[in-house]
């Protein structure tokens, strides 16, 4: 969470400086500055979860050092699970926190006609960030533990694409369907990755069943 806090500063700092040395009169060059702030913040994002991989990694040599047995008692899966879950809780919160602030008013959602589910889809596609910064983070941990670079690129292209589709609105369904689909494919992705099988699944469901029978 502290690593994602400290992209959103930098990036918010590089929107800062962009905003100010820019006509705030001239719309074409304040949408282009949007679209730049969005992908430069998401570039920054996946560039500090390098760091913090790196940061892990020597964290966990430490641990093998200092341990008996020489081996560590915290997997490389099980850290690239919580830094996920990190990045995603704290974006979710600050997308929270800005829907809570513009809830406050002044104003009527949908009064000059437009959508009247702007809080309700953008809670839909604050929840689909947070489960897919936690599959990013599996998958990117993975790609980095393997030296597997097409998925650490599939990541990056995935977080662009997300929020990218943002742009979509108020054509939600065009930001929402695509983004829960992205969703899906990352969630079975990162499943695989982490050694699970349809083998395990269909126990898993199967035991599920019989338990409540």
């Amino acid at each position: 969470a502290f690593f994602w806090l400290v992209s959103l500063l930098l990036s918010s700092l590089i929107w800062f400086i962009a905003v100010k040395a820019s006509d705030p009169q001239d719309e074409r060059l304040q949408k282009g500055l949007l679209i730049f702030g969005v992908m430069f913040s998401v570039l920054l994002q996946e560039a500090f979860r390098f760091l913090y991989y790196k940061l892990l990694r020597k964290a966990i040599e430490g641990l093998v050092a200092l341990s008996e047995d020489g081996c560590s008692p915290i997997s490389i899966q099980q850290m690239a699970y919580v830094a996920g879950v990190g990045f995603g809780l704290m974006s979710g919160a600050f997308s929270m926190i800005n829907l809570l602030a513009d809830a406050l008013g002044p104003g009527t959602v949908g009064i000059h006609g437009d959508s009247q589910l702007y809080f309700l889809t953008s809670a839909f596609m604050t929840m689909v960030l947070i489960f897919l910064h936690t599959f990013w983070g599996i998958l990117f941990f993975h790609g980095c533990e393997h030296r597997r670079w097409w998925e650490i690129a599939a990541v990056v292209i995935m977080h662009l694409t997300v929020s990218g589709l943002s742009f979509c609105n108020p054509l939600y369904v065009g930001s929402l369907v695509p983004s829960y689909l992205l969703m899906a494919a990352a969630a079975a992705w990162a499943y695989l990755l982490s050694g699970g099988s349809a083998q395990n699944l269909r126990r898993f469901l199967l035991c599920k069943c019989c338990s409540r029978k």
